[in-house]
């Protein structure tokens, strides 16, 4: 039986935006390292095996090892039987388009895997000006993280920005993220890529933002959004996270505006397999090292 969430159209083998989840893999490439904005929410400094979080992985691979690590997982998911990878993705752990790495990894991995289905996950802050070579690089989908929808609820979310060489703080900074992340989403659109909205949603912060920032995403072009919950690191330690029967109540609200993603387990920036199921990785390399 399928296990696409029922609320989006499956038009993709994508799992995150509404393909079957149980026999669709994905693979994240760690090739990013760099970030162009410091959410607060963000903490990188620390990493165990079992930990899945977004922006964390064990190690950075180059665009060479990228590729032998999605051929290893290709050939391992296909030994499984009943489950393939379709999905190779680049989500960090700094954001991709941030990082020159990025697009020579695409490249290598269209020329291996010309069935693969690529996706990036970013930011936003360079995505309008990045789109030629997203194209170019023939991206399938993307994900924009989004969390505020006013400088002032941004300015309590990101520490800075760094554009055009210059680092911004405060208001003026989330002015300038939100900007550009909503013409990036716009020009993304436009160029007929398929889009998903990913929002921390931070109790007391920018709760009272969500539903008008589906609203908003939704009119830009978005076709998915994926509301998550906040995890209590970096200047948010002391915020207690929001219950399941408030993350229920609150996509229940933003799926009458748009189509919610339901699945999302906040996949670490090196997750490989299905989603909820990753294979562990590094246990994997060092097997295929040892024949």
């Amino acid at each position: 039986m399928a296990s696409g969430c029922p609320m989006m159209q499956a038009k993709t083998e994508h799992p995150c935006f509404g393909g079957d989840h149980g026999k669709a893999g994905r693979i994240h490439l760690p090739v990013a390292p760099g970030c162009n904005i410091k959410c607060g929410f963000c903490e990188r400094r620390f990493d165990c095996a079992n930990e899945s979080r977004p922006g964390v992985t064990s190690r950075i691979l180059t665009p060479e090892q990228a590729v032998a690590r999605v051929r290893l997982i290709r050939r391992h998911m296909a030994m499984q039987g009943g489950v393939h990878l379709k999905v190779v993705g680049i989500a960090g752990p700094g954001d991709p388009l941030a990082n020159q790495k990025t697009f020579e990894t695409f490249r290598l991995v269209r020329e291996a895997f010309p069935e693969m289905t690529l996706c990036l996950s970013t930011n936003g802050l360079l995505l309008e000006e990045k789109m030629p070579q997203i194209v170019e690089a023939d991206i399938h989908s993307l994900t924009i993280t989004i969390n505020a929808l006013t400088p002032a609820t941004g300015a309590r979310i990101y520490e800075w920005i760094r554009h055009g060489g210059r680092h911004y703080g405060g208001e003026t900074g989330a002015a300038i993220l939100l900007e550009r992340q909503l013409c990036g989403l716009e020009a993304a659109a436009g160029a007929g890529l398929r889009i998903k909205i990913n929002h921390v949603y931070i109790p007391g912060i920018n709760d009272h933002e969500t539903l008008d920032l589906a609203v908003e995403v939704r009119n830009l072009g978005a076709q998915v959004m994926n509301i998550m919950p906040v995890i209590p690191v970096g200047l948010f330690r002391d915020v207690e996270p929001p219950s399941d029967a408030t993350m229920e109540m609150v996509r229940n609200q933003a799926e009458l505006i748009l189509s919610q993603a339901r699945h999302c387990k906040q996949c670490r920036a090196d997750a490989a397999g299905l989603v909820g199921q990753d294979i562990d990785v590094e246990r994997l390399e060092k097997k295929r090292l040892a024949y």
